[in-house]
């Protein structure tokens, strides 16, 4: 039987607003100066989740003082919410590589490189600041800006250079974000409702908001399961972070490194670099993932890296160099260009799902059939088709204006936001807390058209407007708007909500932008913690400017395995589908090659194990009590990351219990 709705009160959001800019506020100054625990990271990220557990404790004593409740279990849900959507803009969702992508050009150019006369004529000036000395004092900081006041760095940096490239900048990202809310506005009834989705991410929430809507949180913390689930998290990172501080305090390895066990040739040669790291709050989120998924994650990883020692044994020694310049964060073999065809078949096989719901939307955007209200929508159908259609047109405008041929702008926003899609449906569904894509969406077309494809200009353009939104996935929004779709979902005000959930994202962004640029210019962006981000960015432009100077052809063996990786997937979507008894599920394919399955392969095996063992000899009795312990997984890790993370910002240095 559904419950009646619950309408999230505006005015219980706020201070969700307040909370979710202030750590958009803090989060450059803690990750980039102190380098402490990421406040934000990944999809279920460290700061909202630690301020949530906390209002909740803090609702439930008031309202046994009170017998009120200051806020509900929706409402608090709701203030989560908006602080998860937000943390990611700070760091690496956007903010991170943001002002790099922007400088870079310029403040690395050299001789060496030549990119005054290979890049500077090709980049559009409405997007970057036409001021060297800006520039540099960015990277530098201003002269005794360590010993200036906040108000004064605000007051000094130029502003009528950055107005430009950040109003011009701004409007394609909030774009973005539109054109994200359309899509899973479109799609979220049919993930939610028909395919009846787990979105393990936000079982613990969930779980501890129904316990205070029971009034029965005292009983949830007592829970002896709970209880020593949080005991191991509690006495692990307890007895790390003393280490960290004190070093003649013992303490317990979480990263084994499992690469010299292996050797260097044969079957077993591509585990060199095999590294098992513990987190117990992954091993928790694991558990609560459907068995058939946790099984696919950790089982492809495995495959992978037999594949490369299975090639060598039949004579295959393929070298890095064959995969040619491409643009992937961590696509370092042709083996891993089995992604490239993989994620196309995967969009297709969400598009097959859909077709009957998407066919009802298209007949309603065209008045082919009467508008169905928006019962489980933020807002109706017709309005999101119709917006999709509209925000993907202003964008492709808006490079082409800039100088993208026509056809190239319409194959690289249609790629980037395909993958964008396939991504959110593998971490929404497979509860993959940190996601890391293979590789990027402008190489399938790179693989398949080349360089030439684009123009210079036009290539320049999709790498940069790739890497400021559609590269670094760790912190992605579109995600956590699915997240928040189904939060949402039996509200009577979801409109408001909506618009709510909008000025909260164009602050954040504004808030984002403004605490980075006052950061870089009072220690100066070489002195922080940006090595990643400054990597990475120059990783781009330097592609870029090979591709433009010596124009190298796609290898063959990119196209033979992005062909493999599409019949591979093809094979595994039909057997999904047609056989019942069929134990591997396609999204853990995606991530074989992922940089997060290396780090997070080990905690879906356990987690795998536990929840399978859990089902087979004790059923679903059992698990609805064994559960309770792996939640107490992850609300330990999560206090103690959040505990961490409060003294690390009076100090010099901060024990992390989180992967960066």
């Amino acid at each position: 039987m559904n419950r009646p709705a619950e309408n999230i009160r505006i005015t219980a959001l706020l201070p969700g607003l307040v909370l979710a800019l202030l750590i958009c506020i803090l989060t450059p100054y803690n990750n980039t100066y102190l380098h402490a625990t990421p406040l934000g990271g990944g999809h279920f990220p460290l700061a909202p989740f630690y301020i949530f557990i906390w209002l909740l404790v803090f609702t439930a004593l008031l309202a046994k003082i009170s017998g009120k409740l200051l806020f509900t279990g929706k409402e608090l849900l709701g203030i989560w919410m908006l602080m998860v959507l937000v943390s990611g803009i700070a760091y690496t969702g956007l903010a991170r590589t943001f002002f790099i992508n922007l400088t870079a050009p310029w403040h690395f150019a050299g001789i060496g490189n030549n990119w005054e006369n290979i890049l500077h004529p090709l980049l559009p000036s409405a997007w970057y600041p036409q001021n060297a000395e800006v520039i540099e004092s960015l990277y530098n900081g201003f002269p005794g800006g360590r010993r200036m006041g906040w108000m004064t760095v605000l007051q000094e940096i130029p502003w009528q250079v950055w107005i430009g490239p950040l109003l011009t900048w701004g409007g394609f990202i909030l774009l973005c974000y539109g054109i994200m809310i359309c899509i899973i506005n479109l799609f979220s009834p049919q993930w939610i409702y028909k395919e009846r989705l787990n979105l393990p991410l936000l079982r613990v929430p969930q779980l501890m908001e129904e316990a205070l809507r029971g009034r029965g949180l005292g009983h949830f913390f007592a829970d002896r399961f709970l209880l020593a689930g949080i005991a191991i998290p509690v006495f692990l990172h307890l007895l790390n972070g003393l280490h960290f501080y004190y070093p003649q305090v013992p303490q317990i390895p979480t990263l084994i490194l499992a690469g010299p066990y292996f050797p260097r040739y044969g079957i077993f040669s591509g585990f060199q670099k095999l590294k098992i790291y513990i987190y117990p709050a992954f091993i928790g989120f694991a558990f609560l993932t459907s068995h058939q998924i946790s099984f696919s994650f950790w089982f492809f990883f495995v495959i992978g890296g037999l594949l490369f020692g299975l090639l060598s044994l039949f004579g295959y020694n393929i070298p890095a160099a064959a995969l040619g310049i491409t643009f992937g964060p961590t696509l370092s073999r042709p083996e891993e260009c089995q992604m490239i065809g993989a994620y196309g078949i995967f969009f297709l096989f969400i598009l097959w799902l859909s077709r009957y719901h998407l066919a009802d939307i298209i007949q309603q955007s065209f008045f082919m059939k009467i508008a169905e209200p928006a019962e489980n929508e933020w807002f109706s159908a017709r309005y999101s088709f119709w917006g999709t259609c509209a925000g993907i047109a202003l964008l492709i405008f808006w490079c082409v204006h800039f100088g993208m041929p026509l056809l190239p702008a319409m194959l690289m926003i249609g790629a980037c936001f395909m993958v964008m899609l396939v991504a959110t449906r593998v971490i929404c569904q497979g509860g993959i807390a940190y996601f890391t894509l293979t590789a990027a969406p402008i190489d399938g077309l790179l693989a398949f058209f080349g360089p030439h494809f684009f123009s210079n200009a036009g290539l320049i353009m999709a790498a940069v407007i790739q890497k400021v939104l559609f590269l670094d996935l760790r912190e992605s929004l579109m995600p956590s708007l699915l997240h928040a779709g189904s939060i949402t979902q039996r509200q009577h005000n979801k409109k408001r909500i909506l618009i709510f959930i909008c000025i909260t994202l164009i602050a954040a962004v504004a808030v984002s932008f403004v605490s980075m640029l006052a950061l870089c210019y009072k220690y100066g962006a070489r002195e922080l913690q940006l090595d990643w981000a400054t990597r990475t960015t120059v990783r781009v432009y330097e592609n870029v400017s090979t591709l433009i100077s010596i124009s190298p052809q796609t290898g063959d063996w990119v196209l033979i395995f992005s062909t493999a990786g599409a019949a591979v997937m093809l094979l595994l979507v039909i057997c999904y589908h047609r056989f019942y008894w069929w134990p591997l599920h396609p999204i853990g394919y995606l991530t074989t090659y992922s940089s997060a399955m290396r780090i997070l392969w080990v905690s879906f095996f356990i987690g795998w194990l536990c929840n399978s063992l859990c089902m087979r000899y004790g059923g679903i009795v059992l698990f609805k009590k064994l559960r309770y312990f792996f939640i107490g997984l992850i609300i330990g890790d999560f206090l103690m990351g959040g505990t961490w993370a409060l003294i690390g910002l009076f100090s010099d240095a901060s024990y992390q219990v989180l992967p960066d």
